[in-house]
């Protein structure tokens, strides 16, 4: 299960919306080994596409090295979908590199301004999709 602030889940769907009609992407960092997401990192899509997103190779080199810097993990890879629904794409799946992470997707096809987002999350490995719940609260205690 994922359990996530609803500042954290407010905030993948502010840059969703924010970057439509192209995809956005980003990651949310937390303690190494916590599994907890706590620090919101938005990334620039590279492919600046509506059906693809790609991290900058440079940002990417630099995230990590801020992340171990700061002995963090990424808990959350996120992007969004902009025409389809929140669901792992074939091109994701096999991008999916985290075993830990939620791969988290927000969806605004078929919405508009207000809403409403799919706000899905899934656990990928080797191939393998599982989607797993999601518990937003006001803070982590």
């Amino acid at each position: 299960m994922l359990t996530i602030t609803r500042a954290l889940h407010d905030a993948l769907v502010a840059h969703a919306r924010a970057d439509h009609p192209d995809e956005a992407c980003g990651v949310i960092a937390g303690p190494a080994g916590g599994g907890r997401p706590e620090r919101h990192i938005p990334m620039l899509n590279a492919a600046r596409s509506p059906t693809f997103y790609e991290f900058d190779s440079t940002d990417l080199l630099r995230l990590y090295r801020e992340l171990d810097d700061r002995d963090e993990e990424p808990v959350v890879i996120y992007h969004s979908h902009t025409a389809t629904e929140a669901y792992p794409s074939r091109t994701d799946i096999s991008y999916a590199n985290e075993p830990g992470a939620h791969y988290v997707l927000v969806s605004t096809a078929d919405t508009d301004d207000a809403g409403p987002f799919q706000f899905r999350s899934f656990r990928i490995l080797d191939g393998e999709v599982t989607e797993e719940p999601v518990e937003i609260v006001d803070s982590y205690i």
